[in-house]
């Protein structure tokens, strides 16, 4: 066998060893769920914590403007809801696990409002990708209301998902981009100081 060719087949290995440790890295299925909490900076922050979730992206959802922009949104003329897209491993944690975490890092108790943000772009809601998803978010709603630990009644939407657009590059990752502002912003809106009013230590 010629030195060429001995190069040839060891570069073909080096090739197929590599595809399959990529292939190995990655689940053998994803999966998505949608959730609107207020800010979606906050959003994302909260559940790229939690293992499993693969990827979070910031959007607009549950109005009636397609494409909207962010300044459209802030508008409160499209009807959409800044919200989160997921990409999770099943394998890792289920749906009903975020479910729970989403509980636990929004105030389900106040309508078209989060925090120190007002209007319908920051309404909370759990918008369901299939009848799967609906009948376990109303599950975990009708959980929610025999255990809470706090008087007032959940005003959380849950409907089906419309389209989703996603949101401008500059709000993506915004915690990590822009973790002072970031900060002073969440500080400043008491997010988890009602939280911890809401849910004690299990908030957040």
């Amino acid at each position: 066998m010629s030195g060429a060719s001995r190069i040839g087949r060891r570069a073909c290995l080096v090739l197929a060893l590599a595809s399959t440790w990529s292939a190995a890295q990655q689940p053998a299925a994803t999966a998505r769920a949608i959730f609107a909490g207020g800010c979606f900076w906050c959003v994302e922050a909260d559940f790229d914590k939690v293992p499993g979730v693969l990827s979070t992206t910031s959007g607009y959802i549950g109005g009636n403007v397609p494409n909207p922009s962010y300044q459209q949104v802030a508008g409160k003329s499209t009807g959409h809801a800044e919200a989160v897209q997921i990409v999770f491993d099943p394998a890792r944690v289920s749906y009903e696990q975020l479910l729970e975490h989403f509980w636990r890092t929004i105030d389900p108790t106040t309508k078209d409002r989060q925090f120190c943000d007002a209007g319908t772009p920051y309404r909370s809601a759990i918008f369901a990708l299939d009848a799967q998803q609906l009948k376990a978010a109303q599950t975990s709603l009708a959980a929610l209301e025999k255990s809470k630990p706090f008087a007032e009644p959940i005003v959380t939407q849950i409907a089906l998902a419309g389209p989703f657009y996603v949101a401008e590059d500059y709000h993506q990752d915004y915690y990590k981009k822009n973790p002072v502002r970031y900060q002073y912003y969440r500080s400043g809106c008491g997010r988890d100081a009602r939280l911890k009013q809401l849910w004690g230590k299990a908030g957040g």
